[in-house]
């Protein structure tokens, strides 16, 4: 329901951007930020229906049609999927128009959720945070936005297939599942 909100609106915008949006570096370190504190729990937390708010608004800046619906309020899993999702098309975004900045900040978002994952204290709802991010990535993401330059794609792609086993561990099912499917769509 939610990717092809990101991705209907990911694909007009890329069609009718003639150049990078000057914000779009700034504003993607800066989500990138805010998305450490909203997981974390330290600023908020993924799952209170509103504190996301400041991401969505950055996000919806670059792709207006990126919203959560009201259904899905207090959806930890959905919330954590439009924001990584979110995030993720906009630095993809950002790989169109500088391949290796955008390979960079790829590394850098992948790392942000890696290291942050790792801080959440054993749940059932670090369980969940762990399917929003896989979402995000696997579903939310639309990988037409993706630089052409062979070099920074390579890398990029080797950064996101990197990401699940990070979060579940080499070799788990879930791990296979995820890389499974994001290479079907990387393909």
């Amino acid at each position: 329901m939610f990717r092809d909100l990101l991705q209907s609106n990911a694909k007009g915008a890329s069609k009718e951007r003639k150049s990078i949006s000057p914000t779009l570096r700034s504003d993607i370190y800066t989500t990138i930020d805010q998305s450490k504190a909203w997981l974390a729990g330290t600023r908020g937390q993924a799952g209170d229906g509103v504190s996301y708010a400041p991401m969505l608004n950055t996000i919806k800046k670059h792709f207006p049609h990126a919203t959560i619906g009201l259904e899905a309020l207090g959806q930890i899993e959905v919330e954590v999927g439009v924001i990584v999702g979110g995030i993720t098309n906009m630095v993809l975004e950002m790989s169109k128009w500088e391949a290796l900045g955008g390979g960079m900040a790829m590394r850098t978002w992948l790392d942000t959720l890696v290291n942050v994952y790792a801080t959440i204290p054993q749940s059932s709802k670090k369980e969940i945070i762990a399917r929003g991010i896989v979402r995000g990535i696997n579903q939310n993401t639309d990988y037409s936005l993706m630089t052409k330059e062979f070099t920074a794609r390579i890398q990029i792609i080797s950064c996101l297939k990197s990401l699940c086993p990070k979060i579940y561990g080499a070799g788990s099912e879930e791990s296979r599942q995820a890389e499974a499917m994001l290479s079907s769509k990387l393909i």
